[in-house]
């Protein structure tokens, strides 16, 4: 069992000071966040659309290559997940809480609040609403997770470095990265990681407070004190779970909530506009596509009012999964040991993609069609719209119960899997990390999502998001550029060898 780094207690200093700068300084952290993130997203949204869109095409390129015959492990190695675990694990750390925050929410906001192009209400700004949805969660969001985790794992299971950040650079920096130039990495990805995180367990915390509320009289929509104690019982919760260890807690935790999932989603489909979702679905698949290319420059440049909405929407996810990518891209590297990297991209790009349109059409569909009838969501909080769109259904509190459960397992799974990464990246790369060190994570991310909800709920949250994936997206590129190296040194050696 290794030690804790160095990387381990300046990342814990880091993360206390930013803890006590929004404990202490309210005002002060959502202002200074607030500015920084500002001028980002003015001077460097051009950058985030670039980026994400060339990390899509690295990944394509490697789907295609004959260097995707290359094993993520030694030639013998078997896969230590069977193929529906491995999905599980994977898309319960990559999206979770996410995919049910926002499925109803975010087509009813394009739809009828602000859509990106269209009339408010009017057909093109329904086909919009689902075209934007796929485009925001779909193959851009799990490229960003695999080039992370394409690195990690052929670096750890092929080339015998640690599982860190800082390894995957050895090819391009070499020794460099086992001094003060690793540690910093490393570091940066620690903070990344549990900044971005907490920030999702405040979104999770948030409508897990929206869905009781529902419930509920007695409780109150967008309560902090509901919200902090929801935190503190998930808290619990995900330290037993991370202290089960991989093969255990987040496992079984992982398989059930694709069982809840897939519950809800056939639910959804059976008891809402079955016709018109599939329709959508089929459609939608067909101009995501048509459009990706242009969805995926889309700047703005000369009209302020779609500038907005790009910074509002696309930007911040593409911070959102930048800032998760260390976090996510470590823990599927770690349950990816075994497979080929062209057997990797199709299941971690095209699978959890393809469900993400399902539950998207399936959810925003409906929602929309909740609206159309008569029922004004948009003057619904966030966090409430999913639970206002049970209401008009048959069994809504049933379904409503299902959410909550389904939500607080997806917390929990993101949690425990985020502690058990943050323990590996502070312990040298270790595969079985102290449960003093997940432990002392735990208890940061909370405290983050903690504080963030205190400063502000969603606006900070989202501020936050796109600073912290602002440094983190430059060792993207750098990860890219080392792992193109070492497999084009590797594929060419097995060329000769035949």
């Amino acid at each position: 069992m290794k030690k804790v780094t160095n990387v381990f207690w300046i990342a814990l200093a880091l993360a206390l000071l930013a803890i006590g700068f929004g404990a202490f300084a309210p005002d002060s952290f959502a202002e200074v966040t607030g500015n920084i993130k500002t001028f980002l997203t003015t001077s460097f949204g051009w950058y985030y659309l670039l980026i994400v869109s060339i990390i899509v095409l690295f990944c394509l390129f490697f789907l295609i290559s004959p260097m995707g015959q290359i094993k993520l492990g030694k030639d013998s190695d078997k896969p230590e997940f069977s193929f529906g675990t491995w999905i599980a694990m994977l898309f319960s750390a990559g999206m979770g809480i996410g995919l049910v925050f926002w499925g109803a929410a975010e087509p009813i906001s394009h739809f009828a609040i602000d859509p990106a192009t269209a009339e408010p209400g009017s057909a093109e700004a329904m086909r919009e609403s689902m075209r934007f949805s796929f485009f925001h969660w779909g193959i851009h969001a799990w490229a960003i997770y695999a080039v992370v985790a394409l690195a990690l794992a052929y670096s750890q299971f092929r080339k015998g470095e640690p599982g860190l950040i800082s390894a995957t650079l050895k090819p391009i920096f070499g020794d460099k990265m086992k001094g003060p130039w690793g540690t910093f990495v490393d570091i940066i990805a620690v903070f990344a990681t549990v900044v971005g995180v907490a920030t999702t367990l405040g979104f999770g915390a948030i409508q897990i407070n929206g869905g009781l509320a529902y419930l509920f009289d007695g409780i109150q929509e967008d309560d902090f004190v509901v919200q902090l104690i929801i935190i503190a019982i998930v808290t619990v919760l995900f330290m037993i779970s991370a202290w089960s260890g991989l093969s255990k807690g987040i496992k079984y935790l992982s398989n059930a909530n694709m069982v809840l999932a897939i519950a809800l989603l056939g639910a959804m489909i059976i008891l809402g506009p079955t016709l018109l979702i599939m329709n959508m679905f089929t459609d939608t698949i067909g101009t995501y596509f048509q459009n990706i290319v242009q969805m995926s420059f889309r700047a703005a440049p000369i009209d302020g009012e779609n500038r907005s909405w790009i910074d509002g929407w696309t930007i911040f996810y593409w911070a959102w999964w930048i800032s998760w990518s260390p976090f996510v891209g470590v823990f599927i590297a770690r349950v990816s040991r075994g497979r080929t990297i062209r057997q990797f991209l199709l299941g971690v790009l095209m699978i959890p993609a393809f469900v993400s349109f399902l539950w998207f059409a399936a959810f925003g569909t409906t929602a929309i069609d909740v609206q159309q009838s008569g029922v004004d969501l948009t003057g619904l909080l966030t966090e409430q719209t999913l639970f206002a769109v049970f209401n008009e259904l048959p069994f809504g509190v049933l379904l409503s119960v299902i959410a909550v459960f389904l939500i607080t397992t997806f917390f929990v799974t993101s949690a425990d899997s985020a502690t058990f990464v943050l323990g590996m990246q502070t312990t040298g790369g270790s595969l079985y990390p102290q449960n003093s060190v997940k432990l002392t994570w735990g208890v940061a991310q909370s405290a983050i999502a903690v504080i963030l909800l205190s400063t502000g709920g969603l606006d900070t949250l989202q501020t936050v998001l796109i600073i912290v994936a602002f440094p983190f997206s430059i060792i993207i590129l750098l990860m890219m550029t080392s792992f193109y190296k070492a497999v084009t040194i590797e594929y060419k050696a097995i060329k000769r060898k035949r």
